[in-house]
């Protein structure tokens, strides 16, 4: 049904300094759907993940983007993450000088004004944050930490997925979340991210490997190849290019 669509890409172009990257990306994502989307190196992953975050440096060129009815390319990147867009980042940028709790308490304010809501007081914010950091088991002097500064790269990761249960979206967007992660990381990423997960949310997972969608278990598959989407299909479609990998589909 159209009012179950969040997210609804057509013939989505995108360049970087001229150079084009998406080459007529069409893409529906319904709610409570998970998406994989997969292919080799500089097929244009992060680059969609990227356009649909509002980075500045990728321009679009033709084609539209709506979410949740709305003319997403028409909204700044605090729109966008106002409304309920969150991208988990490939490569965490480090921010020397600023803890998590200042951060997070920063971010989360920042989204309820936007939405017209009053700021959390003090204790409040600290006591959801409290919860929050539990739910992703990162233990509670994390919080004390600039951000970034010093983690490992599981560290990190899991601190994007702690990001994500405070900022609570609508649509998230998790570009190779698997990268550098043990298997403990993983499982501990995985399951924050399915636990959640609702009917009413949706999730884009960009990765190059089977590990993350044997926990994070999508729904549609897609490869990406060369700008555009080359195939799509069930879960099946994993398998598939495990065996055969992308040059044979």
């Amino acid at each position: 049904m159209a009012n179950d669509i969040l997210l609804k890409i057509e013939g989505l172009r995108a360049s970087v300094e001229d150079k084009e990257i998406l080459k007529g990306v069409d893409l529906t994502i319904r709610k409570g759907e998970i998406h994989a989307v997969m292919g080799p190196n500089g097929a244009g992953k992060s680059t969609l993940s990227a356009v649909l975050a509002g980075k500045p440096q990728f321009t679009v060129t033709a084609g539209t983007i709506e979410f949740l009815g709305q003319d997403l390319l028409a909204m700044s990147p605090e729109e966008r993450a106002w409304a309920g867009v969150f991208l988990s980042f490939q490569y965490p940028v480090e921010i020397p000088g600023v803890t998590i709790t200042n951060f997070m308490k920063t971010a989360v304010n920042a989204h309820r004004t936007g939405k017209g809501l009053e700021p959390l007081k003090a204790g409040d914010f600290l006591k959801f944050m409290r919860e929050k950091m539990a739910f992703v088991q990162m233990k509670p002097e994390f919080a004390k930490r600039e951000v970034n500064v010093g983690f490992s790269g599981g560290e990190k990761k899991r601190n994007e997925i702690f990001q994500m249960a405070m900022l609570d979206p609508t649509l998230a967007i998790l570009d190779e979340t698997d990268s550098g992660l043990d298997v403990d990381a993983l499982r501990i990423v995985a399951n924050g991210v399915n636990a959640l997960h609702t009917p009413e949310k949706a999730a884009i997972v960009i990765t190059h490997y089977q590990r993350l969608l044997d926990y994070i278990v999508p729904d549609v598959v897609h490869v990406l190849k060369d700008g555009k989407i080359v195939k799509t299909a069930g879960r099946e479609l994993v398998a598939e290019i495990e065996e055969k990998g992308y040059d044979n589909l």
